[in-house]
């Protein structure tokens, strides 16, 4: 259960795997994902190293697998994803696995480039068809008497008294739609209006057989007189990138040539459809084993990749591996290995061995589906120090309390848990679909953090007894208003008297006016007062500062718990203690005084009270205390002893610990133990001591402060960086400073929890009485016609602006709180994640090696 608090512990190990069991030991560790691998050839070339040649080997299959689904992807064909975790193949295997791709590749190219070759052939053919029934189609224009006049141009007048008619020649082609209007333009400049161009267009469209879009063609036909302009015809069409066919002169030869070209068509479209059956039956068959294929080759590169950075012994036979591992797993990596050993076949078992280093391990906080959304907030802010105490248990808390007290509305937070519940409920099912809407995903990864603070919300909503700006009147009000109103106005009163005075100040001296406290959360009365939000302002205001020197409090407090962890005395009389007394004779005097005055002066004397503001500022100035100002006897004695307590912490952290450090250091390296022939020499310790000394630095972590009590110092290791005591007292200096200055300026942070607080509840009141109230203002039917397009767009309104920005906001506000307020007075997070070797981000789908 420690576990939980501070991250596991862990160790760096050494294996020895034999060479034929090494890869099914990698691959057993893999499975388990417990161990992380250091690589020991730092030096050595990537391309240098022993299983260069099979990671390149499982890149090509790799390569070749993207290329068979991206033509599965690209025929529509949906990959089959069972969620089968296939084991990893032997490397025996990996011959089998090249040849089966190597054919399937092959295959499905020869495929691609017949089918485009037949496409091809089918658009030539397609576009040829279109060229012969058009160009009929012209040459029976051209014979049409109407036309003579328009066709006039292309004949010698001289031969036209002659009768007889000049032999024109033509070209016809297709080129794209949108080319005709520049295609004419440069025709008739080159040309200089010496041809004749009639084009149309082909109705349906086309397939590029390259690319397979659709591309709109139109068919032309040029008339033109002679060899000259015959060949500017044809550079200007080769230019546009028109294609050009050949057209018979009669039409008896282009009837005959159309019906040829029609049966070629419905012969090649038959070739085209069988292709197609083929390649979709091969692509069927790969889409069902793909994703398989994917997993096999990943893991077997994951694992040459891993075996790359062990060390190879001079026998060959054996390879040495590094890895950090928790020690309370080091049973199931032992069971691994021999799972390992025992697959591959080999009677040498593999060795773990533990290995002391003076090298800081790697952080590894275990999570579960619940803890690990609040361990990923923790981490944001910085990966924690190894072992140090570990906030995420108690942000499981305070995370979605902070965030309810400035989101506190009922009717929002029961709308923010049943979107959270959907998550929850249906996790199995949205993990299953693996979506790659990235906010949606984080959104996800966060649902319990949004269900505990829609959770929260509802409760602190029946506190503040707001649902969608609303009171709810449960138990019955605590208050009667009749004996004030009678005060005010005199005579009896109707409830329109009530309805037709706009203001109503709650008064509890009046007598009979306040019957009793409501049983639970503000009295709804208040919903009507004229000063409610004098109330509720100093209300929100007194908790937000009393929740948050608690909780900064409560951060101090498990500092303690990581100096008595890493035995680190001199932390806790210079650093915890006056720290502790630092804030709680000053702010922790200031939530006293709040309890103090509320339960101090009653209704009577609620306007005598003296303004605790006043009192705190005046604290400090050592004021003398007026009579009418005063809250207890004896209370400007208690203040200013309480001041000089917190001014006498200061150099307790600024001086002297830096003072005792350097102390020590003196006593290490001038008091030492110097042992000549068995004779101790000078003033340095006896033997008794030498043993408890060296006892400390066996105890003594390499990387703790040079610290101990302050009666009996310890001596560390001889080896040991210079004291430099400028650096200590400049960086203790600054650690003084900024407590000191964040206590005042950390509580005053936690006003955020007021300011939201009220910001939230006054926008959901203007957004009621702005727009819901206008579809309440009408009792006819077209009124609730008007009510039902009104309680949409509020509907709309409350998710858009005041469940997603607000809570956007509240919850930014809330990491703020946590990251800046209370993780700094215990959390250092200069860490390093433990990043184990995994093959669970493969089955994830992010193929990550």
């Amino acid at each position: 259960m420690g576990e939980l608090f501070r991250s596991e512990e862990m160790t760096l190990a050494q294996l020895f795997l034999q060479s034929e069991a090494a890869y099914c030991c990698v691959s057993e560790l893999g499975e388990i994902g417990l161990v992380q691998f250091r690589d020991l050839n730092p030096d050595v070339n990537v391309f240098q190293r022993k299983f260069v040649n099979e990671v390149r080997r499982c890149e090509e299959m790799d390569r070749k697998l993207r290329f068979v689904e991206k033509e599965i992807k690209k025929a529509d064909i949906p990959v089959v994803d069972t969620g089968e975790n296939p084991e990893v193949p032997f490397p025996r295997d990996m011959i089998d696995l090249e040849a089966t791709f190597e054919k399937l590749e092959n295959e499905l190219k020869e495929i691609n480039t017949n089918q485009e070759a037949l496409k091809k052939n089918f658009l030539e053919l397609t576009e040829l068809k279109h060229i012969l029934r058009r160009t009929q189609q012209f040459f029976d224009e051209m014979e049409d008497p109407s036309l003579l006049e328009e066709s006039s141009v292309l004949v010698d007048p001289s031969d036209l008294t002659r009768g007889t008619p000049l032999r024109l020649g033509f070209v016809a082609g297709v080129i794209g739609r949108e080319r005709i209007p520049t295609f004419e333009r440069m025709l008739w400049r080159v040309c200089r209006g010496n041809v004749f161009l009639r084009q149309a267009d082909i109705e349906d469209p086309l397939e590029d057989p390259a690319t397979g879009d659709q591309v709109h063609k139109s068919v032309f036909i040029i008339f033109f007189q002679g060899d000259q302009l015959k060949n500017r015809v044809k550079k200007i069409c080769e230019g546009f990138r028109a294609t050009l066919y050949p057209c018979p002169e009669t039409p008896q030869e282009r009837k005959e040539m159309l019906a040829g070209v029609n049966a070629r068509i419905e012969d090649l479209q038959m070739v085209l459809n069988q292709t197609e059956d083929h390649r979709q039956r091969v692509l069927q068959a790969a889409s069902k084993t793909v994703r398989v294929w994917f997993i096999k080759v990943r893991k077997m590169k994951a694992i040459y990749h891993t075996l790359n950075l062990c060390n190879i012994d001079v026998t060959q036979k054996c390879l040495i591996a590094e890895v950090w591992c928790p020690v309370s797993d080091m049973d199931s990596i032992q069971f691994a290995l021999r799972r390992g050993t025992e697959k591959s076949g080999s009677t040498v078992p593999s060795i773990l061995n533990r290995m002391q280093t003076k090298q800081t391990p790697p952080t590894f906080n275990k999570t579960n589906k619940f803890t690990s959304g609040f361990q990923s907030i923790v981490d944001a802010y910085g990966i924690g120090s190894y072992r140090e105490m570990n906030p995420a248990p108690y942000t499981i808390i305070t995370f979605p309390f902070l965030f309810a007290v400035m989101f506190g509305d009922m009717g929002h937070g029961l709308l923010m848990t049943c979107a959270a519940l959907y998550l929850v409920l249906r996790e199995s099912r949205l993990m299953a679909q693996k979506t790659d809407n990235e906010m949606f995903s984080m959104v996800f990864s966060g649902r319990y953090i949004i269900l505990l603070m829609g959770l929260f919300s509802i409760y602190t909503g029946i506190i503040y007894n707001d649902c969608f700006s609303k009171s709810l009147n449960a138990f019955g009000s605590g208050w009667s208003v009749r004996p004030m109103f009678n005060r005010q106005v005199g005579g009896n009163w109707t409830f329109q008297d009530v309805a037709d005075n706009k203001i109503l100040q709650l008064d509890p001296v009046v007598e009979g006016v306040f019957k009793g406290p409501y049983p639970i959360g503000i009295d709804p009365i208040w919903n009507f007062a004229s000063n409610k939000l004098t109330f509720l302002n100093s209300f929100k205001m007194k908790m937000s500062v009393i929740l948050g020197v608690i909780h900064m409090i409560f951060g101090v407090c498990l500092s303690l718990f990581n100096h008595l962890y890493f035995k680190k005395p001199l932390n806790i009389y210079l650093g915890f203690i006056p720290e502790i007394v630092f804030l709680s004779s000053l702010f922790g005097y200031l939530v006293i005084l709040i309890f103090y005055k509320w339960v101090s002066y009653d209704v009577t004397m609620s306007k005598e009270a003296p303004s605790i503001l006043i009192t705190f500022i005046n604290m400090f100035l050592f004021k003398n205390i007026e009579p009418g100002s005063v809250l207890y006897s004896g209370q400007r004695g208690l203040q200013i002893f309480l001041v000089l307590l917190a001014l006498a912490c200061v150099p307790c952290m600024l001086i002297v610990k830096t003072l005792v450090l350097r102390r020590q250091y003196l006593w290490r390296k001038n008091l030492g133990t110097q042992n000549f022939g068995g004779i101790r020499v000078a003033n340095g310790p006896t033997e008794d001591e030498a043993e408890i000394i060296q006892h400390d630095q066996l105890a003594q972590n390499s990387d703790d402060e040079p610290e101990r009590c302050l009666l009996s110092p310890a001596v560390k290791a001889p080896a040991e960086e210079e004291f430099d005591f400028g650096d200590v007292a400049v960086h203790q200096a600054i650690h003084t400073i900024e407590f000191c200055l964040g206590c005042i300026s950390n509580t005053a942070s936690y006003l955020r929890l007021w300011a939201l607080s009220l910001a939230h509840a006054q926008l959901s009141e203007v957004l009621w009485s702005m727009v819901m109230h206008i579809g309440l203002s009408s009792r006819s039917v077209a009124g609730f016609i008007l009510l039902s397009i009104i309680f949409v767009l509020f509907a709309v309104l409350t998710v858009a602006i005041l469940l997603i920005m607000e809570g956007l906001s509240a919850f930014l506000h809330a990491l703020r709180l946590h990251w800046v307020e209370f993780q700094n007075k215990f959390y250092t997070g200069q860490g390093f994640k433990f990043l184990p070797f995994t093959f669970e981000s493969i089955l994830d789908g992010r193929f990550e090696d």
